[in-house]
């Protein structure tokens, strides 16, 4: 049974039919006491990063996530839930995250983007490394929104992506894997990998 952790950030419908089509069963969770209950997490979200993490704090979420991930289970964060990984970010200011994963998320910078739009809004390539999220997949065209991504050491990295410039979009560290783009709307490729995330 897969958790989908639901915090008023993060389009549950896509992510619940998309499990639906692999036929697996997932529910969406808000209460952190009942964490510990799921085989696996998800950690959607669409929006601010600020927001996001005081929505997280607001329903105990942020320590029931640490815990969890504690406990050697898998957890799988999506987008801004990828973001929420790390240490911190600078999206509206300076704000803490989960500190999962040692990094900060920034802008993308206008002075190397070139003519490319912020927010990278499309299909976009991820040029990844050989890891059991990517099973059965090379450099998988996945579907992206944000205007924000993650800078961390290589040794984290199991994905890259070129939007005017190369940048990480594929994170894994122990029992915790982090993906910029949308599997849940990225078709067939989406669904293999949210399909190999079940499987680990």
């Amino acid at each position: 049974m897969i958790g989908i952790v639901y915090y008023n950030m993060g389009n549950l419908a896509s992510v619940k039919n998309a499990f639906n089509k692999l036929n697996v069963k997932a529910e969406v969770v808000t209460d952190a006491d009942k964490l510990k209950n799921y085989d696996k997490l998800f950690l959607p979200g669409v929006g601010a990063f600020g927001d996001a993490m005081e929505h997280l704090r607001e329903y105990n979420l942020d320590e029931a996530i640490k815990e969890y991930i504690k406990s050697g289970k898998y957890v799988f964060g999506v987008c801004l839930g990828m973001q929420l990984l790390f240490e911190k970010s600078y999206e509206f200011g300076e704000h803490k995250g989960l500190g999962i994963i040692e990094g900060e998320v920034v802008r993308f910078d206008k002075a190397k983007i070139g003519e490319h739009k912020i927010p990278q809004m499309g299909w976009n390539k991820v040029f990844n490394k050989k890891s059991k999220i990517f099973e059965g997949l090379d450099n998988p065209y996945l579907y992206f929104v944000h205007s924000y991504h993650t800078v961390c050491d290589e040794k984290y990295v199991i994905g890259k992506t070129i939007y005017g410039y190369e940048f990480v979009s594929a994170v894994n560290k122990d029992n915790v894997f982090g993906l910029q783009p949308h599997p849940e709307k990225s078709h067939n490729e989406g669904l293999k990998i949210l399909e190999n995330f079940v499987k680990l």
